[in-house]
């Protein structure tokens, strides 16, 4: 089995077939939307498949040191043109082509009208072991 990462964006994924922002959906079609995304992450569930998955806010910020003693910097909230992610799921399976089955499958999540997004998702293995250096 292997761990994938797949992560909905706000913004900064190629435009979505069904291109209508979420603030622009009725409640009944976000409604939809989020027992689609409920339905696959329970039916994955069943399957031993789904390790995790949540929503995110579009608020954050970067964080970093600012060295010994001195408190973190910050910078944000982010402005308009960086890339937001707007939630992620955790998967487990056998194959790469399975987990790029399932981000098809949930690509094709309802969105405005009822019809498909068919959103662009970012699929991401994770790492088995730290990357080795050879010279």
């Amino acid at each position: 089995m292997a761990k994938y990462l797949l992560l909905k964006h706000y913004r900064g994924a190629p435009a979505p077939v069904n291109n209508v922002p979420m603030d622009q959906w009725t409640p009944e079609e976000v409604t939809a939307h989020i027992q689609y995304m409920q339905d696959f992450a329970a039916r994955l569930e069943g399957t031993g498949e789904f390790v995790d998955g949540q929503a995110v806010s579009m608020d954050g910020m970067w964080v970093r040191s600012d060295g010994e003693g001195r408190p973190p910097v910050t910078d944000g909230p982010f402005a308009e043109t960086k890339d937001l992610i707007a939630g992620w799921m955790v998967i487990d399976v056998e194959t790469q082509e399975r987990a790029v089955e399932l981000a098809g499958e949930l690509s094709a999540a309802p969105g405005a009208g009822g019809k498909p997004i068919h959103e662009w998702l970012e699929l991401r293995p994770f790492l088995h072991a730290p990357p080795t250096i050879t010279e």
